[in-house]
């Protein structure tokens, strides 16, 4: 039943979350009625580096734009950042004029080069015309064009796709998806013999490889979009939802799995005195808050997805909803540690004392890796952040991964607490197993 629950769970929060990943080869219609009801609102953006970055622009209706005085302005997005907080002090007209660099949109084809960037940082792409600024409007054929922006590759070629904030992506979730398939060759047949034995811990070794399979899917489904990405700069947006759907029920399943255990432990030892084997399934009260907890990270998880479609699973915190889940995800970490404290300090087994701080390692690290990392990306620049935070959260959780693996195969510990203590073990099957040898 917790099963099905838990799947449930997941489906619900997985179909509220497919959308399309946004590409930098841009498709559309320059329109003069929605550049004139918001006239700050960019048409793109990008992180510029180097040199010889490129800007390219092809529209079809050349008449109407030369009519209409199109332009495209390009504003750092510091210096925007000053306009908009002195918004009170310049007219529509005078903001526009303080553009760094601008395009007149009178050709088939046209490319501005973005040179002498000291530093990556966003650039904010605007459409102006005629009409932008005037009280004075007549409805006007829209302009169709493709943009693509393009920074400088290896060799100076303004041939990469990739803003500055995504470089280094690409070649990453390679590496990750090679290394999967090479820890799957050496210890993929062996895991399935455990789990297929249905020992003591058969549902937390089922839960934690299904958790694994969904991580390594999100890290192939990456791969797959970034390689479509580096040739195009759209991508394939399915393959890109399709890897933030893993990533989320991925993180129900082990937010469920790890609430389950310490949940089960520290209730089990709160009825130990009253003679009663604690099965996790048989407790309502914890299920609750286990239940309440997950729905609640469902919805933060989704509210984050509307919040900002453009990212990679992980985010600093800059809109509210990241901040409430990296504010859940701290209270995660400081209950459970809280809860593991008050389990460690009264064991008196060594192996089992053990058992449970490597336990709350696993738990801390899954949990506060996201928030530590997006406090240390702070000190660095705006184009790093990301990167830095998506590459070390994926990281830290494979670790903690492996040291759950670690600790539920381990001979000694395994039979040490599942044996000699199954009454505190959650997420058991039935006692008939408990004296059958799984190694």
């Amino acid at each position: 039943m917790r099963w099905r629950l838990l799947w449930l769970l997941s489906a619900a929060a997985a179909g509220c979350c497919w959308g399309l990943a946004a590409g930098k080869t841009l498709r559309g219609g320059f329109t003069s009625s929605a550049a004139r009801r918001e006239p700050w609102r960019p048409v793109a953006h990008f992180q510029f580096h180097g040199d010889h970055a490129v800007l390219c622009v092809r529209i079809k209706n050349v008449a109407v734009a030369v009519a209409k005085a199109a332009r495209l302005l390009l504003f750092q997005a510091q210096e925007w950042q000053k306009l908009e907080n002195s918004a009170p002090d310049h007219s529509c007209t005078e903001k526009f004029s303080k553009a760094q660099l601008t395009m007149t949109v009178n050709h088939t084809e046209q490319n501005l080069t973005v040179s002498q960037i000291p530093y990556p940082e966003t650039w904010y792409v605007f459409y102006v015309d005629k009409f932008t600024c005037e009280e004075n409007y007549s409805e006007s054929e829209d302009i169709q064009f493709e943009m693509i922006l393009l920074n400088p590759d290896a060799e100076g070629n303004p041939l990469d796709h990739f803003s500055a904030g995504e470089s280094g992506l690409h070649e990453f979730f390679f590496l990750l998806v090679l290394a999967y398939f090479i820890t799957a060759c050496i210890y993929a047949q062996s895991l399935w013999q455990t789990i297929r034995k249905r020992g003591p811990m058969h549902g937390v070794l089922k839960v934690l490889t299904i958790a694994l399979l969904l991580q390594a899917g999100s890290a192939f489904a990456n791969y797959l979009h970034f390689s479509s990405y580096s040739r195009d700069g759209i991508g394939a947006p399915f393959m890109g939802s399709l890897a933030e759907l893993c990533d989320i029920i991925s993180q129900i399943q082990m937010l469920y799995l790890l609430l389950s255990l310490c949940m089960g432990w520290t209730i089990g030892r709160m009825k130990k005195s009253h003679g009663r084997p604690l099965q996790w399934d048989s407790s309502p009260a914890s299920t609750s808050i286990a239940v309440v907890v997950v729905v609640t990270q469902s919805f933060l998880l989704i509210w984050e997805q509307f919040e900002d479609t453009n990212h990679h699973s992980y985010h600093s915190h800059h809109g509210l909803a990241s901040g409430l889940l990296i504010g859940l995800r701290v209270c995660l970490a400081l209950s459970l540690a809280a809860g593991l404290y008050q389990i460690i300090t009264v064991e008196r087994s060594t192996l089992k004392r053990e058992f449970y701080i490597t336990f709350a390692k696993a738990c801390i690290l899954w949990f506060l890796c996201h928030p530590c990392l997006a406090t240390i990306a702070v000190i660095f620049r705006e184009y790093q952040r990301e990167k830095i935070i998506t590459i070390g959260v994926i990281l830290c959780q494979c670790i903690s991964m492996v040291i759950l693996y670690r600790l539920f195969l381990s001979h000694s510990l395994y039979w040490e607490v599942s044996s000699l203590s199954s009454v505190t073990l959650p997420l058991t099957i039935s006692s008939g197993h408990k004296n059958r040898h799984h190694f």
